[in-house]
């Protein structure tokens, strides 16, 4: 069970806490990196680096372990439906001034007002149960029984290592990279190109008019409605939780998010945000400063500037199950920090409400932020209205 901080922290670390923590959020950026990558063909080293760049950015910043986080909605659309490079960079954009309206009119700060805590709690349990489902069914379940062992030993090393304040999700990555250099089909082939490092750049890209357009379409009206519940208004939520002296607000995180989405698609970089999710992986696995974030980022800054050409190889070979496992601690992170409160009877409906219709309805996040809120309110209302007729 995750417990907030008491004491402030103003300088970065980069102790084996720091390192551990560091990789508490792979499981999700990964396959949705690697997925964008392939159904896109999007330039695998601006990716990576752009990714590593942001992240790092993000790390000095709040020296805390704010993650960065490729945009879910945005990369299920595009892997879902092979979307161009292009929409998806005018996506970016169209994102990036959409928030930026909301965090600069003041609408952003209104809208965290107006949310009651317990719809951003099952927010939460909504993305905890996503996070948990996809961890055991597309990452772990499909490699059968080989999948489940490796997954248990995964497991297993991750809870023994972490007992003894050891770096347990570095470990584990260890083995993922293990296997894919010996046991995987392509592991010479891999070989060769990891040990065949080149310099490689960013490229610049300018996307026109018409692709933030289609782009604002496509695919930034289904993403913002998710930001707003899950990288905003819920990270705020588990930052004061974890982070209270920090004394974060929604407009400071809506503006970080705006501006790395200003910024990466002119540099071929996928669209990011910040996130409930990562936030709490990094935590359970140890961070507690921005330490772990800068390390994280360099992972994949080193990764994009000298090792891009294996990219696609080792996310090919790279076990499954293993991500999974990361995966599914940062579930179970979430939802310790929603377990930690007391609810009524109303309250509960209110978070079984939104969470169900998270994780069980198109534009679930939206559909329970707006149901959960309405039902809150309506509870609220009719029992005004008892103790008046009392």
């Amino acid at each position: 069970m995750l417990e907030p901080r008491t004491t402030a922290v103003k300088a970065l670390r980069f102790d084996r806490n720091e390192w551990n923590g560091a990789f508490g959020d792979i499981g999700t950026d990964l396959p949705l990196l690697a997925g964008m990558t392939i159904a896109a063909q999007l330039d695998a080293a601006s990716t990576l680096i752009v990714f590593g760049l942001m992240q790092v950015l993000t790390g000095v910043l709040y020296k805390m372990p704010m993650p960065v986080q490729p945009l879910k909605a945005m990369a299920t659309l595009v892997i879902s439906q092979k979307l161009s490079a292009d929409v998806l960079y005018g996506g970016g954009i169209a994102v990036g001034l959409l928030m930026l309206v909301l965090s600069l009119t003041g609408l952003l700060e209104k809208l965290a007002q107006l949310v009651p805590q317990v719809v951003v709690r099952g927010l939460q349990l909504g993305l905890a149960l996503q996070l948990g489902l996809l961890a055991l069914k597309d990452y772990i379940s499909p490699s059968g029984a080989a999948g489940y062992a490796l997954a248990l030993l995964s497991f297993v090393l991750i809870l023994a290592l972490q007992r003894r304040r050891l770096p347990a999700a570095l470990v584990v990555m260890a083995l993922g990279v293990g296997y894919a250099l010996t046991v995987a089909p392509d592991s010479q082939r891999l070989w060769l190109h990891a040990l065949e490092p080149s310099l490689n750049l960013p490229k610049w890209h300018a996307p026109t008019w018409s692709d933030i357009e289609q782009g604002f379409v496509v695919l930034a009206l289904p993403q913002i409605a998710l930001s707003i519940g899950n990288s905003i208004l819920a990270t705020e939520q588990i930052a004061r939780d974890l982070f209270p002296e920090k004394a974060l607000t929604v407009k400071r995180i809506g503006l970080t998010y705006s501006i790395m989405n200003l910024i990466a698609p002119f540099l071929s970089g996928v669209p990011t945000c910040h996130g409930a999710g990562g936030l709490a992986g990094h935590y359970a696995f140890g961070a507690r400063t921005g330490g772990s974030v800068v390390l994280y980022g360099s992972f994949y800054l080193i990764w994009g500037l000298f090792f891009a050409e294996c990219f696609e190889m080792l996310l090919r070979a790279f076990p499954l199950p293993i991500l999974g496992v990361v995966l599914l601690f940062e579930a179970v992170a979430l939802f310790g920090l929603v377990h930690t409160h007391s609810y009524t009877a109303t309250h509960t409906t209110v978070l079984a409400i939104v969470a169900f219709a998270a994780i069980g309805l198109p534009f679930g996040f939206l559909v329970g932020l707006i149901a959960g809120t309405a039902v809150f309110y309506a509870f609220k209302l009719r029992n005004a209205e008892a103790k008046d007729r009392l």
